[in-house]
């Protein structure tokens, strides 16, 4: 007796177009996942001390986050304000949604009833891996997860794409792990969006890799460009600023991907990135939209008022200290008017001259509209299947110079923001049932913006998948 069709899948066939999921999970299963480091640690020459370093982490990946926290007393959290980090973030019910993360033959059998004809698949308790202190230990680890990956999922690759891990510490840390995992056929990269570099003081700072890093990144996004990799980040903002909660997860995790995303796209393009590298589009994940229709407006509002040319409006050398104490002397009160002498020396002081008055000069642009050009076609934006943010993202009544950002269905399953795999395409759609967005947008959001990330750097990304035909068909017409 054959299955009934779900709503997901009776709703993919409505649509007349293909589904391509940007950013779903696949979960990892640890006791493989260790084979792969031992075997990739001893072929790569592993030194007996980042061995036994992984042996007494025990490769568990998440528990080296939590083991901090959770290895502390209530009073030691509060001396050290130690952020409270995730728990419970996998799927337990229904059963068959938790397998589906880790078995990608299951997965590949149910797209069809999620109403997905590819994906794109990001890591789960491996994220944590770009960031492990040891140099050694981290790149041991990044091979073997990449391995490890592109091996399991090599039969389903008409429809499953695992990304590779890339740490960023340094460029040559990058581009030797761009090289290997495009040996291993692996058609994205998901490069660690903040490198925490420690400080004098004890304290740590984050790099984006843009303006103020101690290296320079363009031999990495060169080399990207040339094994057509395009990047992606993944990073989260948990732990930074006011997102320091020391019981809520929650507290932490609310916009926490928003701002790691904010930061490293802000980074780039401020230090010029995306005037250098002509074709080069990143993506930031799971943070949704809205920020970057944020940042976008606030670009375009800041460069107006604080381009070299309108810096000059603001001289401090340029102020009428006469005309100023004028009115000093008619409208102040006694207390003004007693100090009138020493408020004269406190504007005539001024202010010293910057070492760098135009904060504009990598950005490299003259007109405002050129902002635009610089940054909405080169950013992409991973958005969920409950985020109203996407909205915005498409309203060119309120975006600056009538630009319609790039969002991309994602849909997180593996992780517990999604009770039920079956039904993420249809709460996406509900944008469109609701009157937020039109048909056309939602084929934009859940099939065009995908085409154009994945095969900006490589056309052929989707040969030999389960979506080539429309995707040649739609780059033949709007290239990436």
């Amino acid at each position: 007796m054959a299955r009934s069709a779900t709503p997901a899948a009776e709703l993919r066939a409505r649509l007349g177009h293909p589904v391509i999921d940007s950013d779903g999970h696949l979960l990892e299963l640890i006791p493989v996942l260790r084979g792969y480091f031992f075997d990739v640690a001893r072929e790569l020459g592993g030194s007996a001390a980042a061995i036994e370093l992984a042996r007494s982490e025990g490769l568990t990946f998440d528990e080296r986050v939590l083991r901090p926290w959770s290895g502390r007393s209530e009073a030691e959290r509060r001396e050290r304000w130690a952020s409270r980090p995730p728990f419970w973030s996998l799927p337990v019910e229904p059963a068959i949604d938790r397998a589906t993360g880790y078995l990608p033959r299951l997965l590949h059998e149910r797209l069809d009833d999620m109403g997905l004809d590819f994906a794109v698949l990001y890591p789960s308790r491996t994220l944590p891996i770009v960031s492990i202190p040891n140099a050694e230990l981290r790149q041991l680890a990044c091979r073997a997860v990449n391995r490890y990956h592109a091996e399991l999922y090599a039969e389903f690759a008409d429809r499953l794409a695992p990304v590779a891990v890339i740490p960023m510490h340094t460029p040559e840390e990058a581009i030797a792990e761009l090289e290997a995992a495009k040996a291993l056929g692996l058609r994205s990269a998901l490069l660690n969006g903040v490198v925490h570099r420690p400080l004098a003081d004890g304290s740590t700072r984050p790099d984006s890799f843009g303006i103020d890093s101690p290296h320079d990144y363009d031999p990495v996004w060169a080399r990207c460009v040339e094994l057509g990799l395009a990047p992606a980040f993944h990073a989260s903002g948990q732990g930074w600023g006011s997102r320091r909660s020391i019981s809520s997860y929650v507290y932490n995790h609310i916009g926490s991907f928003g701002a790691s995303g904010e930061a490293v796209c802000k980074s780039l393009f401020l230090g010029g990135v995306t005037r250098r590298f002509p074709g080069l589009c990143f993506a930031a994940l799971e943070g949704g939209v809205a920020w970057a229709c944020s940042l976008s407006a606030d670009l375009v509002s800041h460069w107006e008022k604080r381009n070299a040319g309108a810096m000059r409006r603001l001289d401090p050398a340029a102020l009428d200290v006469d005309a100023v104490m004028g009115f000093m002397a008619k409208y102040g009160d006694a207390r003004i008017r007693e100090q009138l002498p020493a408020i004269r020396d406190f504007l005539q002081a001024g202010e010293p001259a910057p070492p760098r008055l135009d904060e504009w000069a990598a950005v490299g642009v003259e007109r405002a509209e050129e902002l635009a050009d610089l940054f909405v076609p080169r950013f992409y934006f991973g958005c969920e299947a409950d985020d109203p943010s996407v909205a915005w993202a498409f309203d060119a009544r309120l975006n600056p110079f009538g630009a319609r950002l790039r969002p991309l269905f994602s849909s997180d399953i593996g992780h517990w923001d999604v009770p039920d795999m079956l039904g993420v395409l249809p709460e996406a759609h509900e944008l469109v049932d609701d009157g937020h967005i039109t048909p056309d947008d939602f084929r934009e959001l859940t099939f065009e913006n995908a085409v154009r990330f994945y095969a900006s750097l490589n056309p052929d990304f989707f040969r030999g998948t389960r979506v080539e035909r429309e995707a040649a068909e739609l780059l033949a017409t709007t290239p990436a």
